[in-house]
């Protein structure tokens, strides 16, 4: 187990602190459930903050995820909900029961490394809708251009007694890709303090691409919706995909 200072695993603790407070497309989740119904198939679920923010709102939600920490999070916090996990790659995988809606919230088809890939998770996403069934997928197309704003605070969250910060020290823009780097800070109990640096390649692509990837999937273009960006946040394009009946 990789652990930070603490009781809890490395990974859970930092996919708290760097996505648990982000909630601007929470709505957008809420009314798409609404529409489609259950189950909901939550595709790189993490510790839960779509799964848990829907599931106790009374829907029936699958979160997926390959991280087994992550998940043993979710399954503690979601103690008498109606939710499930799968533990699975999300190129590789299947349902026991086909879902009315898959999201794929947090960039989740840009952290796969090349379009082959996101051919292979669309495919598993159609197979595991319902005839109709609704794939909902977060997307950067490219960051905004600098406005001279200052930078964003760091996040930042307390844990069993130890402070974690982490700071986005830099997106830094390449040919097809995006690189946010961040510095990860911990501060003990005792006051001693350790950091590490840590970053995430997204893959950039037009929400066209997607949308043609997935017709070979068996996915439809049924529309596009937008995220407005935050004080701490980029917006992001919601690339709506239907499976055909």
């Amino acid at each position: 187990m990789s652990a930070a200072q603490g009781t809890q695993p490395a990974s859970v603790i930092w996919h708290d602190v760097e996505c648990g407070s982000y909630n601007a497309d929470l709505p957008l989740w809420e009314e798409l459930a609404e529409r489609y119904g259950d189950p909901i198939l939550d595709l790189g679920c993490g510790t839960g903050r779509v799964a848990l923010h829907l599931a106790r709102r009374g829907h029936q939600v699958v979160g997926l995820d390959h991280d087994p920490y992550l998940l043993a999070a979710l399954e503690s916090r979601g103690t008498g909900l109606s939710l499930s996990t799968i533990e699975a790659d999300a190129r590789a995988f299947e349902v026991d029961t086909r879902a009315s809606l898959a999201l794929a919230p947090t960039h989740l088809l840009q952290l796969l490394s090349d379009s082959t890939e996101r051919i292979e998770c669309l495919r598993c996403i159609a197979a595991s809708l319902r005839p109709g069934g609704l794939l909902a997928a977060a997307i950067i197309e490219a960051m905004p251009e600098p406005d001279g704003a200052p930078p964003p605070l760091p996040d930042v969250r307390e844990i069993d007694g130890s402070v974690y910060s982490s700071l986005a020290v830099e997106a830094a823009v390449g040919s097809g890709e995006i690189v946010i780097r961040r510095l990860r800070q911990t501060v003990s109990p005792e006051g001693s303090l350790s950091e590490e640096p840590n970053e995430v390649r997204l893959v950039t692509f037009a929400a066209q691409t997607l949308e043609s990837e997935a017709a070979a999937c068996g996915l439809v273009p049924a529309g596009r919706r937008e995220i407005p960006a935050t004080e701490l946040h980029e917006g992001s394009l919601i690339v709506l995909l239907e499976r055909e009946a």
